[in-house]
């Protein structure tokens, strides 16, 4: 094994353990004492593969009846890969008291009343407005198959450190996340195929645009969550919950889809029932090499509120929302030219039972990325749009005002495994108030293995 993998496989074993925790009473010293003098040696040969069909980690089954002992004696299976990532971010912005002056303490035990370990709660903590802030993501992604066509995807995140880029839609960071230094199962679910044409999908922790027909945008932010997807608003944004879908392909590229998330089927209410919370999506696509085109009609019910990556507070309020989102972008044949790639998105909802005092909601995006401009795997990216904003509004209730929100970056690869990308980013009127102006500046480093 080269000693980047045997690096890997360190922080992969640590991180895997992390949330096994143990009590002193829990654990046995003597026999632990016994282990520091059972003349056990590590050395550079510790973790080296006892034959080259070993992988680096592997899971599940295999899948095909290979027993001979070059594998079985030092695997448990050749069907799991492993790839995963760790993000620096470094940044500031300013406007962000303006979006949400605290933020939640989190919890600590303390000793309450003579008892020990009680859970109580920290104090609010307060947004800085300017102050540089840290942040980090550390994400495992795993893929086993089974059959070949099939594929179970299990995601280990932990993060930390983005107080001062969650707000929604004005500085929510690409790669911000809310899991308090703790790595858990972040996503997990199974794909199968129904046919030569159709494929199913069923996790309990899954958003939408995982189980979607076509990509809808080929512009990839750097920065701002917002901007994913042509806008991350009526149709595909979407909680993590349980997660059901079926893609059909067809061979001339047209391709449809259905998908529907339930957040009642993770707790009592159950899944589809009157009190359930759910996000149905119905995708028709028609995509090629160069270009694509796609409508998406989206019912969410019981106040999903999947849509607020790229949305104003005024939508809020509205329990039941039906939403079209349409999308198209193209790409040149060739890189390193002027030419662009542009992704284009709109997106309009009924806000039906709203109230939030606005009947029909709004917004767009326009995105572009220059690639290989100035040396291979660079990018220049820079997107722009209104975030879903209400409009008609009802009896006593003033116009909106018009949000705007943009971001810029370049990216580049020092090596094959480091992403290096500055951006900046800002609005105006971003969560419905003439003083929400923000304006930032972040640089996010990626180290991919």
């Amino acid at each position: 094994m080269k000693l980047f993998q045997k690096l890997l496989l360190a922080p992969a074993v640590m991180g895997v353990l992390t949330p096994m925790t143990a009590s002193a009473s829990e654990v046995n010293y003597k026999e632990v004492s016994s282990y520091s003098q059972s003349g056990i040696e590590i050395n550079q040969d510790s973790f080296k593969p006892l034959s080259s069909a070993n992988p680096l980690l592997a899971g599940g089954e295999g899948l095909d009846s290979n027993t001979s002992d070059d594998f079985a004696s030092d695997s448990f299976s050749s069907t799991t890969t492993l790839d995963g990532k760790a993000v620096f971010v470094f940044g500031a912005v300013d406007g962000n008291l303006d979006l949400q002056e605290t933020v939640d303490g989190g919890t600590t035990t303390a000793t309450v009343g003579g008892v020990d370990n009680v859970v109580v709660k920290k104090a609010a903590k307060e947004k800085q407005s300017e102050a540089l802030s840290v942040g980090y993501v550390y994400q495992m992604n795993l893929n086993t198959s089974f059959t070949g066509d099939d594929n179970l995807y299990v995601r280990l995140k932990s993060s930390d450190g983005f107080e001062n880029f969650t707000s929604k839609p004005g500085n929510y960071h690409n790669e911000a996340g809310s899991h308090a230094s703790v790595l858990n199962v972040d996503k997990i679910w199974y794909t199968f195929p129904l046919g030569d044409k159709v494929t199913a999908t069923v996790g309990p922790k899954i958003e939408n645009y995982y189980m979607l027909a076509a990509s809808p945008s080929v512009y990839k932010p750097k920065v701002l969550k917002a901007f994913r997807f042509g806008g991350h608003g009526a149709a595909f944004g979407a909680s993590t919950s349980t997660g059901l879908g079926l893609k059909y392909e067809a061979d001339n590229g047209f391709a449809s889809s259905i998908t529907i998330n339930s957040k009642g089927a993770q707790g009592t209410k159950g899944f589809l029932t009157d009190q359930d919370t759910t996000k149905l999506n119905i995708m028709a696509a028609y995509t090629v090499d160069n270009y694509h085109l796609s409508a998406t009609y989206t019912k969410q019910t019981g106040k999903f509120n999947a849509f607020h990556y790229f949305s104003t507070d005024n939508i809020d309020g509205s329990t039941e929302h039906t939403g079209y989102a349409l999308r198209a972008w193209f790409r040149p044949d060739e890189t390193g030219t002027a030419v662009p790639s542009v992704s284009l998105g709109f997106d309009t909802m009924d806000l039906d039972q709203a109230s939030s005092g606005y009947d029909n909601a709004s917004g767009y995006s326009i995105a572009f990325n220059w690639n290989d401009i100035f040396q291979a795997d660079d990018t220049i990216g820079a997107a722009f749009g209104a975030p879903i904003s209400g409009s008609d509004p009802k009896a006593g209730k003033a116009e909106d005002v018009d949000p705007f929100l943009w971001e810029a970056y370049y990216s580049f690869r020092p090596n094959d495994s480091i992403e290096i990308t500055p951006g900046i980013f800002g609005g105006t009127d971003v969560r419905d108030d003439a003083d929400d102006d923000i304006f930032g500046a972040v640089l996010t480093t990626t180290f991919r293995f």
